[in-house]
């Protein structure tokens, strides 16, 4: 099991030394702090920053850095580093671009709006005798109706959907003199306009030009922010602690393998240290540990359900199943290769943090399963193995559909056995446990008589396992009129744990979907180019990229969807009782120097 053993661990120190062994406890970084005390809505006053920029400029500066594509190297020193000037300077070149780019937006409008009209200066009032230009955006095919105006105009442009009206009038016409609303071009001459976004975007070089200077602040600016809220944290902490006159005392969850670290802690800064085992009525936050290469499937349960403390992880058996299920649903070698080629291109890019190293390392195991099973399936880009030897290794038939049916339905059964023993294992200590092996050996039971064909052994064994279910569900301690009662409706998820192993049929469904697709495109590609002798093959091209492409991208989304669905709702119903919440270590942030 992955889940953490967790001790809960009470030190007590000098107060006059609470807030250094505090910051040192921070940079220690074991505990998951329990509040020994409520807080009140005042908060210990946190670190005072000698810069005075708040935490919201901090973060909207960086991020206004991070969005900038090129970044200059990193400056690492901060000799001549002043956080207020660089966060102020900031913010003057963020609201100076905006203001040009709200500008530049404008402009970039008004002209495409305008240059159908032309470039002309709007005589001034006493210039026509009192007579002004209205300008009307007709559509053509209400140009009839424009003849019928009695007030003299001019066409001044067409194009195939609109046709470019200018009227004279002394007063703008009517609602219902003209089919149109009319359009409001300003007094701005076109050229004006022109020459004034021309200024602007050289302005707005400029100002970008110093966005690119001052990320080479990001760095620091990092460490500003994880010292603000370092500083922050140990604040809200400091409040947490129970204080009596001289001493004081904090409390939190620690794993076994950092009790060692602890008491070493507790030695160096002359305090006590008391460690104890979590109380039945206790829940400690879940601390999981897998290794980086399966660190994908943590990944994965930590952001759908945390597991509770004393259940168990699911983060390895949801790891090989995903890989599995999407291998099955990809069902295609070439498309593999395709996955490994995206991921190589991004692999510098997922390595800059332990989460894209965990998914880069699923990756690398959905790209080399899909790639053995569509080996075993023989199919490469929906067409037959290139080569001899590999046409050798096909075993399987995505046609046969029997075959593919029994695979789907029996790798459904088998992933609901297992969820089903593992929660017979996290309940051992309950009489509940056998109603979960009921269902893991009535599953059993069904599943080797639908292969082989049902007996008397079989209906005998499944019968077994639904008396265990009934006998064994209920929590009631009693065995009254009760506990008869939470038997019969367990009975009940007979049909859905029915339904849930046929649910494990999409990896079927969308693996032969995703074959049939690719083989399609070829189909048509290939009659195509025969159709058209000359330009055929540029054609037969295309449908090529442009098919396979799109059929790559629903096969990845349905194999990501369909295959975690599969885990967290089918597999999750039958293997997790509780859920839990993650520990959070009082602990500092750290930054990571990086130079471009």
């Amino acid at each position: 099991m992955s889940i953490l053993t967790l001790r809960k661990a009470t030190l007590v120190g000098l107060t006059e030394d609470k807030a250094v062994i505090l910051d040192q406890l921070q940079s220690l970084g074991v505990m998951h702090i329990i509040p020994l005390q409520t807080l009140t809505g005042v908060t210990s006053k946190p670190v005072e920053n000698t810069h005075e920029v708040s935490p919201e400029q901090l973060r909207g500066g960086l991020h206004y850095l991070l969005d900038c594509k090129q970044k200059r190297k990193q400056v690492m020193s901060e000799r001549h580093f002043n956080l207020r000037q660089v966060i102020e300077e900031v913010e003057r070149n963020r609201k100076a671009r905006l203001a040009l780019v709200e500008r530049q937006d404008f402009l970039q409008k008004r002209i495409k709006d305008l240059t159908p009209w032309g470039s002309f200066i709007l005589p001034k009032e006493n210039e026509l005798y009192g007579q002004r230009f209205w300008f009307y955006l007709v559509p053509n095919f209400r140009m009839k109706e424009v003849d019928k105006v009695s007030l003299p105009w001019q066409l001044v442009h067409r194009d195939n959907r609109h046709s470019y009206i200018a009227v004279i009038a002394e007063n703008e016409p009517g609602i219902n003199e003209l089919p149109v609303v009319r359009t409001h071009t300003g007094a701005i001459p076109l050229e004006a306009l022109k020459r004034e976004l021309e200024d602007l975007e050289i302005e707005l070089e400029t100002i970008e030009a110093e966005r690119d200077g001052f990320t080479r602040w990001i760095y620091l600016l990092q460490r500003s922010v994880a010292g603000t809220e370092d500083a922050a944290q140990l604040a809200e902490v400091a409040d947490q602690t129970l204080d009596k006159e001289e001493i004081f005392a904090v409390q939190g969850w620690c794993s076994l393998n950092s009790v060692e670290q602890l008491t070493a802690f507790a030695d160096q800064h002359c305090m006590v240290l008391q460690i104890d085992q979590p109380q039945d009525d206790e829940l400690p936050p879940t601390l999981l540990d897998n290794p980086t290469a399966l660190g994908g499937g943590e990944e994965v349960v930590q952001f759908f359900q945390m597991p509770g403390y004393r259940s168990w992880d699911p983060s390895r058996v949801v790891f090989f199943s995903f890989v599995s299920f999407f291998a099955l649903i990809m069902s295609d070698a070439g498309y593999s290769l395709l996955l490994a080629a995206i991921l190589i291109f991004y692999w510098q890019t997922m390595g800059k943090t332990e989460t894209g190293i965990r998914i880069r390392a699923m990756g690398v195991a959905l790209a080399i399963a899909s790639f053995i099973w569509g080996v075993l399936v023989g199919s490469y880009f929906g067409a037959q193995a290139p080569f001899e030897w590999l046409q050798g290794l096909k075993m399987l038939d995505l046609n046969d559909f029997d075959s593919m049916m029994l695979l789907s339905i029996s790798v459904g059964a088998v992933h609901l056995i297992l969820g089903n023993l593992m929660m017979a294992w996290v309940k051992r200590g309950s009489l509940q446990k056998w109603a979960s092996i009921g269902w893991a050996v009535g599953v059993s039971a069904a599943l080797v008589g639908w292969i082989q064909g049902f007996e008397m052994i079989h209906w005998i064994t499944a019968g077994a396992g639904l008396v265990l279910v009934f006998v064994f569900s209920s929590a009631q301690p009693n065995w009254g009129g009760r506990r008869w009662l939470d038997g019969l409706l367990a009975l009940t998820s007979i049909t859905k744990i029915f339904g849930d192993v046929l649910s494990y049929l999409r990896l079927f469904a969308l693996g032969l979907a995703s074959a049939s697709l690719a083989m399609t495109f070829n189909k048509l590609a290939v009659d195509v180019a025969l159709a058209l002798p000359a330009i055929g093959l540029l054609f037969k091209v295309l449908i090529l990229l442009v098919g396979h492409l799109l059929n790559f991208v629903l096969t990845v989304i349905s194999g990501v969807i369909h295959g975690l669905r599969l885990n967290l709702i089918e597999f999750y119903n039958w293997s997790l009782a509780d859920e839990g919440y993650p520990f959070q270590p009082f602990a500092k942030q750290e930054v990571s120097p990086w130079i471009t």
